[in-house]
């Protein structure tokens, strides 16, 4: 695999001006959507669990990767980014956490059976054990083409479901909250039992009122700073999110609500 290349990014910029999308190069979401319509394919026919706005989702894939540049010099090849993680590639994609069958369902059509067969190696493996591993996997190199093909046709459309399954009323909120919604899932995953997971269940419960508070949610993601003292990153994440999510009550333009 390579990057995708200058022509190939001006052919899609010229297909999403035409489709009245966002020219930015990028095979994501919102492209994809509109492609659908362009080309007659029924929307009633695929799920929506989330909608989401572009700039929560923007923001979501920096948190991620940051920029372009950034991914090609930190995130290519396989990273530990620490704590309970396990072995990550492309935007955020945790081995660690993710079942064996999935990640040969998303990673098989786009990496040599060599590479895939070494990352299936290190599935479910997650702390201080997967530091080591990923050391080991630095033949692996994950285009940005590639990981973004993955985010946003296979891992996304997964964790927006996710979020809907285990934080019903998720979709009562604005898009921008809903957005912040799924970066947590994404992020840290659904589960809410336990002392490191009592904001989760916190949000869960906030969540059944037929009209969620947004700053007592907001609150709940600041709470978790908590949990890691030794982490900048992921706390400056958890605030971030708690202020989109305070100021999610605004006027959306049209076409800004990506439907995942």
């Amino acid at each position: 695999m390579t990057n995708q290349s200058p022509q190939l990014t001006s052919r899609l910029k010229r297909i999403q001006s035409r489709l009245g999308v966002e020219a930015d190069g990028l095979l994501g979401p919102e492209t994809l959507t509109a492609l659908e319509l362009e080309l007659g394919i029924v929307a009633a026919t695929r799920s929506v669990n989330l909608e989401c706005s572009r700039r929560s989702l923007d923001l979501l894939l920096g948190f991620e990767v940051g920029s372009r540049q950034r991914y090609e010099r930190e995130f290519q090849h396989p990273v530990w980014p620490g704590a309970n993680s396990g072995v990550t590639i492309g935007i955020g994609y945790d081995l660690g956490m993710t079942p064996r069958p999935q990640v040969r369902a998303d990673w098989e059509p786009l990496l040599s059976e060599v590479d895939l067969a070494a990352l299936l190696a290190v599935q479910g493996i997650t702390g201080p054990a997967a530091k080591q591993l990923a050391q080991g996997l630095a033949h692996v190199k994950i285009p940005l083409a590639v990981a973004e093909e993955v985010f946003y046709t296979r891992t996304l459309p997964g964790f927006a479901s996710l979020t809907r399954k285990n934080f019903p009323g998720v979709q009562r909120l604005p898009a921008d909250a809903q957005g912040m919604m799924l970066s947590l899932v994404y992020n840290r995953g659904p589960a809410t039992s336990g002392s490191r997971r009592v904001e989760m269940a916190n949000i869960q419960k906030l969540l059944r009122a037929s009209k969620p508070s947004l700053p007592a949610l907001a609150r709940e993601f600041e709470s978790m700073q908590r949990l890691w003292p030794d982490l900048p990153g992921l706390q400056a994440r958890r605030q971030r999110e708690a202020e989109v999510i305070r100021a999610s009550r605004r006027r959306y333009e049209t076409g800004e609500i990506v439907k995942i």
